[in-house]
């Protein structure tokens, strides 16, 4: 285990541990349930680079320290002090474009696989870093808040798409308009999330661990196709896959697994 030099005592919102070849990212503001500020994103975005930048690196899960995961958007870091130009001071419009937006790209863009271990409530954009990662496992106690239409706002950094994508329309809908909360048990149950485990980190770690000496491009890869599948035809999709496979078949992990494979043998991928 190497620890990071990103630690409580130096103040930084995001703190680094690589276990082996599985990056521990833990968002690091217990006292405001983990809610994001413009630093916080800066270092979550500092520490993602120093994952992708590790050769040795190859999945990465994301937790949140205290009592909860992540509750969106520090409000308190918006300009609501009574005044001229309160309308332009306080528009969530520039700190999604600067800082939500890049963070929701950022986690779909990795070069590895990426684990949530939702160990407290998600609410906000908290519950869209949740989606965004590839596999999402949550504690008995977490839950799932929208809690945009409570402010008079939509669901951003992607959760409007991807409660459409995971729940479908009428789920989502309910979900987005009321601001109701969604327990972990009903979010496995819905499909929100994959599992439900009283150690949520832990169990994240073990799955991560698992994908981490798994063919690391093709899970990616998968990751897109997935992801992408509803935006094109299904001879469209044919075609994307196709040419997925081409590349992957250029691959030292296709040759190992395949090889092997017919050799009758546990394969040694390398995540190249």
């Amino acid at each position: 285990m190497t620890a990071s030099n990103l630690t409580a005592n130096d103040g930084a919102t995001v703190l680094y541990e690589a276990r082996g070849s599985v990056a521990l990212l833990t968002l690091n503001r217990p006292l405001a349930l983990n809610s994001f500020t413009r630093q916080m994103h800066h270092d979550l975005w500092a520490a993602l680079d120093r994952a992708e930048a590790d050769a040795a690196i190859r999945a990465v899960v994301i937790t949140g320290a205290g009592r909860g995961f992540c509750a969106g958007a520090d409000l308190s870091e918006f300009d609501f002090a009574p005044g001229p130009d309160l309308i332009a001071r306080a528009n969530p419009g520039p700190v999604i474009d600067q800082a939500f937006n890049p963070t929701a790209r950022k986690l779909q863009g990795l070069r590895m696989p990426t684990v949530a271990a939702i160990n407290g409530v998600a609410a906000g954009a908290g519950a869209s870093l949740a989606m965004c990662c590839d596999i999402a496992i949550a504690a008995p106690t977490a839950s799932f808040i929208q809690a945009f239409s409570k402010i008079g706002l939509i669901p951003d950094a992607g959760g409007s798409w991807l409660l459409v994508e995971r729940l479908g329309m009428a789920r989502a809908m309910a979900l987005a308009m009321t601001g109701d909360k969604l327990p972990a048990a009903q979010a496995k149950e819905w499909g929100l999330i994959w599992e439900v485990a009283d150690d949520s980190v832990a169990a994240a770690l073990a799955y991560a661990q698992k994908l981490a000496v798994m063919p690391t491009k093709a899970l990616v890869e998968t990751r897109h196709l997935l992801r992408d599948a509803g935006t094109r035809s299904f001879t469209q999709h044919l075609d994307a896959e196709r040419d997925a496979q081409s590349s992957l078949g250029c691959t030292h992990d296709y040759i190992e697994g395949v090889t092997a494979f017919l050799e009758k043998r546990p394969a040694v991928f390398k995540g190249e």
